[in-house]
């Protein structure tokens, strides 16, 4: 009970509310207005519709509220999530996307309940810049239908999908929706210079709902939306489809959790404006509550759900400082479902996209990218290699072999820092130490450096006996182990005394299982210290000597 009773929701939740529950009203009041033409345009795009959309945003955001790990994160429907969707209910419909939220929901769940949220810190920083820039141009690219008017292709690559787009689209129509685009973008980019408080989507889609209704465009627009929530259940789908659905699934839970605990992440470092950081959050309970929100929204017909940065970073400058704000978000939105269904569907598909056009563009930081690109020549590459194939195949994959890409980088960076020195013999030179070779390996020795290492002390020329120390060794696997143990072999073969020195205890249960100790020529060859090891050797070389004077 202990350990799951720290997944549930407790009265420290709440602790700060008696001091600040005006501004928690105020800031859910306001990302909620934030939220709402986001939410329905996340739900277009995503091609599930505007409904589902505004439903997640409601069921989603209440229970991620409560359930989740941060006081100030808001959840709902994002950019990223669209991305994924999009392919999802090309290949298999819309009713999947609900199936595909409770599999997906159940997978984040069970990463909270198996303590892995903070694995997320392992995500290499140019990685998560460069699928943010593959994302960014994804969402830029899927408005390119709802801003000419035009209905966008099934199944086909979003690149080639906005050009055909493009190329289709013809007469006063698209001139109008690239108008509304344009007024939407203007206004958006207006708004913030005016004052940062007013919602700018807001505003931009009345003011754009209003000019298209008064100049009686006849542009799409998001159509008929219930008045009220669906009734839950359980999500239909037949054993077929299953197996079909679950590696995409899979594919959605790796997204959701690390969105949403990178957006639960960087809450952490936003100041609201009283000056005052958020406070930590719980990346294991982030999990459980954002996959119990994605299985929420699936019982209600919605779609999977993550932590969105936008709105929680709205949710902090409001001067959010418990759950309660998130609360209101949802309980806002809920109330223009039963309140202004109606009007809320004479909205332009159109103004939609703006809204997302400009999101996405304002996701594309200059500054960082500039930054990858002049740091160093691998990160630049994983970075660029990340967001290309983003854009390119898919987000996952891209993930999946940016992972790979830095991992193989940063393989090789470790392992050109591990080297190894021969040294001199300190203190007085004696007669024969010419025959004596100490070499020191430093850094890690690992199955990325062991073959180097490996051929250069097994190079050594004109020695008798060979000193190997370990005592600077601050890395050692299997592999860099069994090098040892053919280094040592190596030497032995060719006559030459090998003695080991400065075995460092963590590393003595390794190189005994895998049998270092035992290739040596005896048990005495291992030391702990230089001196004797060194004092040894000579004593070796010595014995050498007169054995060739009595041979001669």
């Amino acid at each position: 009970m202990a350990l799951f009773r720290r997944f549930l929701p407790a009265r420290a939740d709440y602790s700060a509310l008696g001091s600040s529950w005006k501004s928690d009203l105020l800031a859910g009041v306001t990302v909620g207005i934030v939220a709402l033409p986001l939410a329905l345009a996340f739900g277009v795009s995503s091609g599930v519709g505007a409904e589902a959309g505004l439903i997640t945003a409601v069921v989603a955001g209440l229970v991620a509220a409560v359930m989740g790990g941060s006081n100030v994160q808001v959840s709902g429907p994002t950019g990223a999530m669209v991305v994924v969707l999009a392919p999802i209910v090309a290949a298999h419909g819309a009713g999947s996307v609900a199936v595909v939220s409770v599999l997906a929901g159940i997978m984040v769940c069970v990463l909270g309940l198996s303590r892995l949220g903070r694995a997320v810190s392992l995500i290499p920083w140019p990685v998560v810049e460069g699928f943010t820039l593959g994302i960014a141009a994804i969402i830029f690219l899927q408005q390119v239908p709802l801003a000419t008017g035009t209905a966008a292709i099934p199944g086909h690559n979003t690149l080639l999908a906005a050009f055909e787009a493009g190329a289709r689209a013809s007469g006063p129509a698209v001139f109008q929706t690239l108008a509304v685009v344009a007024v939407v973008a203007g206004i958006m980019l207006a708004v913030p210079r005016l004052h940062r408080a007013l919602p700018a989507s807001l505003i931009a889609v009345v003011l754009a709902t209003a000019a298209t209704e008064l100049l009686g465009l006849d542009i799409p627009r998001i159509g008929s939306l219930p008045h009220s929530l669906p009734v839950p259940g359980i999500p239909s789908f037949d054993l077929a489809s299953f197996g079909s659905l679950l590696m995409p699934a899979l594919a959605v839970a790796a997204l959701a959790a690390i969105e949403s605990l990178l957006s639960a992440r960087v809450a952490t470092g936003l100041m609201g404006p009283d000056g005052r950081p958020t406070g930590p959050y719980s990346p294991d309970r982030e999990l459980t509550g954002q996959g119990l929100a994605s299985i929420a929204a699936g019982f209600f017909g919605g779609m999977p759900a993550t932590g969105a940065i936008a709105r929680t970073a709205v949710n902090v400058r409001s001067g959010a400082r418990t759950r309660v704000s998130a609360i209101v978000h949802a309980i806002v939105l809920l109330a223009i479902i039963y309140l202004a269904a109606g009007l809320v569907g004479r909205i332009p598909l159109a103004a939609l996209g703006g809204i997302l056009m400009v999101t996405a563009a304002r996701m594309v930081s200059t500054r960082t990218i500039s930054a990858i690109l002049r740091s160093t020549r691998s990160d630049a590459a994983v970075f660029v290699i990340t967001a290309i194939i983003t854009v390119a195949f898919d987000l996952i994959i891209a993930i999946e072999i940016g992972l790979a890409a830095a991992a193989v980088l940063t393989l090789r960076k470790v392992a050109s820092l591990t080297g190894v020195r021969r040294e001199e013999i300190q203190g007085p030179p004696v007669d024969g130490d010419q025959h004596i070779a100490v070499f020191t390996l430093d850094g890690a020795m690992f199955f990325g450096a062991a073959e180097r290492v490996l051929q250069e002390i097994s190079q050594v020329r004109d020695i008798e006996v060979a000193i190997i120390r370990l005592s600077q060794l601050r890395m050692l696997d299997a592999t860099g182990a069994h090098a040892l143990v053919d280094v040592v072999s190596a030497l032995e073969l060719r006559g030459i005394t090998v003695l080991i020195k400065g075995i460092q205890a963590e590393h003595l249960s390794l190189v005994t299982n895998v049998g270092v100790i035992r290739s040596l020529r005896h048990h005495k060859h291992l030391f702990a210290e230089l001196e004797p090891a060194v004092e040894h050797a000579r004593s070796h070389v010595r014995r050498n000597e007169r054995a060739k004077d009595t041979a001669t």
